[in-house]
C-alpha cells in the first residue's frame, strides 16, 4: 500500500467514492455547533498516513495539541483512504470521525458542493482568522469551492525536477545547469539516455503519463493555461496551451524510443513509495516529483549526488521559470459531528499554529502551509529543500481548478492524453474539443 495516495495516483480511485457524498451529506445543522470546546471531551481524527515515521509525526503533533488543550483528547485513526472516508461521512453516527484529512485536493470541489465536509466560515469568523495573512493564495484557492470553504490546508506539496548529477557528468552535461525550457529538456533527456538492446540501461526521463507523477496536471503547470472559461465551461479545446503541451509530450515520448518501448521499460520499475523507485535505483536520470522524494531518496541511500530544480517552462515563458504545481493535504470537519467546536480547535491548531506546522513539516518532510511557517527559523531541512520552498512561494505556481464533480474532469482529460501519446488520436484539435464537451456534460449532470 502506498505511503501516500497522492493526487497523481489516487484521482481515479477517489472520484467514485466521493460520489457517495452528494446524496447523503447536507452539511452540519447550519453550522450551529453547540458543544463547549472548553469541556472535557474526546474527538476522533481520521488521516491517511501509514508510514511508521509519518504516523509518529502525527502522534507527536497531536500530543502537542493535547498539551495546549488539556480538556480535549484525540483518538487518532490512521491509514484511512478516501473510500473509507467517504463511507464514514456518508454513514455518520457516533463511530465516525469528527475531524478528517485527505491528500486529494482535486476533490475539494466535490467535498464543498455536496456538503461532505462542514462549512468552516462560521468557525473562521468566530476565531477572527485572517486567511490572507495566514495562507498563500494558491492554498486558499484549493481548499474552497465557489466561495464555500470546507477545508484548510495542512502542509503542502511542491513539484519540481529531481536529477542525477553523476549521470549529468557522465553524459558531458553541466550538473549545476539543469534545463530551464522544454526544448532544452528534450536535448538533455536524450543525452542522458543509454539504450541496451531493445530496452534501456538508463533513461533520461520517463515522459509517459503512467510514469508515476508525470500526469497531465503536473505537466500543464509549466504552461500558462486555464481549464475553464469565465462561464465555467471547459476551455481545453480553445486554450492553445493544452495542445502545445500534449504535442510536446508526445514528441518527447517519440524521441526517447516510442510509447511501447518506454511502457515496457516502465513495467520494470519498483513501487513509487519503496526503495526501488526508478530514480533512486538510477534507472531514470530525471524525475518529476514532489519534495517528499528527498526523504525517500535519503532513506534509500542512493549512490549518486541528487540535484533539484524547478521543472522547465514553455520556451516563450522563460520569465516564469521557477514555478511549479502545488497541492497538499487538507483538513475538515465531519458535518454530522456533535463536537464541531472541539473539532475546530484541532483543525485550527494543526493548520495555523506556527510551531505545530513547522514541527510537522520538519517531521514529514513536506512544505509548510502558512506564511509564517515558510519563513520560520525553526525549519530544519536539507539545503536542497529550499528549491521547493521557492516553488511554493513563486507567484506563477498553480494547482488544478476545482469542479463540482471533483477530479472527474482531470480523469477524463488524462484518459484522452493517454490515448494521444499512444498514437490513437488522429486529430488532436477535434479530440480536445470532444473531451471538453464530455467534461461539460459530466459537470452539468453533477449539479
Amino acid at each position: 500500500m502506498p505511503v501516500r495516495p497522492r493526487r497523481a495516483a489516487a484521482a481515479l480511485a477517489t472520484t467514485a467514492s466521493i460520489a457517495l457524498f452528494a446524496s447523503a451529506c447536507t452539511g452540519s445543522a447550519n453550522n450551529a455547533a453547540s458543544d463547549d470546546p472548553k469541556a472535557e471531551t474526546t474527538i476522533t481524527f481520521w488521516h491517511g498516513w501509514s508510514d511508521p515515521a509519518e504516523v509518529k509525526a502525527i502522534t507527536d503533533n497531536i500530543a502537542r495539541f493535547e498539551k495546549a488543550h488539556p480538556n480535549i483528547k484525540v483518538k487518532v485513526v490512521g491509514g484511512i483512504n478516501d473510500d473509507k472516508l467517504g463511507q464514514a461521512l456518508r454513514a455518520g453516527g457516533s463511530k465516525g470521525p469528527d475531524v478528517v484529512s485527505s491528500f486529494t485536493t482535486a476533490n475539494v470541489g466535490k467535498f464543498c458542493a455536496s456538503g461532505a465536509l462542514a462549512d468552516l466560515k462560521p468557525f473562521i469568523e468566530k476565531s477572527k482568522l485572517d486567511l490572507d495573512k495566514t495562507f498563500p493564495k494558491v492554498l486558499q484557492e484549493y481548499t474552497q469551492f465557489e466561495g464555500k470553504r470546507c477545508s484548510l490546508p495542512l502542509l503542502s506539496d511542491a513539484y519540481g525536477l529531481f536529477y542525477n548529477k553523476d549521470a549529468f557528468k557522465a553524459a558531458g552535461l553541466d550538473p549545476n545547469a539543469p534545463p530551464k525550457t522544454w526544448s532544452e529538456f528534450s536535448k538533455v533527456a536524450k543525452a542522458l539516455t543509454k539504450t541496451k538492446g531493445d530496452s534501456y540501461e538508463r533513461l533520461g526521463f520517463m515522459p509517459n503519463y503512467l510514469g508515476y507523477e508525470t500526469v497531465v496536471s503536473h505537466y500543464m503547470s509549466q504552461w500558462d493555461h486555464a481549464y475553464f472559461d469565465k462561464d465555467g465551461k471547459s476551455n481545453i479545446g480553445k486554450d492553445p496551451a493544452f495542445a502545445e503541451m500534449m504535442t510536446y509530450q508526445k514528441s518527447l515520448v517519440d524521441s526517447l524510443g516510442g510509447f511501447a518501448k518506454l511502457d515496457k521499460y516502465r513495467t520494470t520499475f519498483g513501487d513509487e513509495w519503496g526503495a526501488k523507485h526508478p530514480f533512486q535505483t538510477g534507472q531514470v536520470a530525471m524525475q518529476l516529483d514532489g519534495e517528499w522524494r528527498l526523504k525517500f531518496a535519503k532513506a534509500a541511500n542512493v549512490g549518486f549526488e541528487i540535484g533539484v530544480a524547478p521543472m522547465p517552462v514553455a520556451d516563450d515563458e522563460i520569465a516564469e521559470y521557477g514555478k511549479g504545481y502545488l497541492s497538499g493535504t487538507i483538513m475538515g470537519i465531519a458535518p454530522q459531528s456533535k463536537k464541531q467546536n472541539a473539532a475546530w480547535e484541532l483543525v485550527k491548531y494543526m493548520t495555523t499554529d506556527t510551531d505545530a506546522v513547522v514541527g510537522f513539516a520538519n517531521d514529514i518532510g513536506n512544505v509548510p502551509s502558512t506564511l509564517e511557517a515558510l519563513k520560520s527559523p525553526n525549519l530544519k531541512f536539507d539545503p536542497l529543500f529550499k528549491t521547493f520552498l521557492d516553488i511554493a512561494r513563486h507567484p506563477e505556481s498553480t494547482t488544478s481548478d476545482g469542479a463540482v464533480n471533483g477530479s472527474a474532469y482531470q480523469d477524463t482529460l488524462q484518459k484522452f492524453a493517454q490515448q494521444y501519446e499512444k498514437g490513437q488520436v488522429p486529430d488532436l484539435k477535434k479530440g480536445l474539443a470532444d473531451t471538453a464537451a464530455q467534461i461539460d456534460r459530466d459537470i452539468a449532470a453533477a449539479k
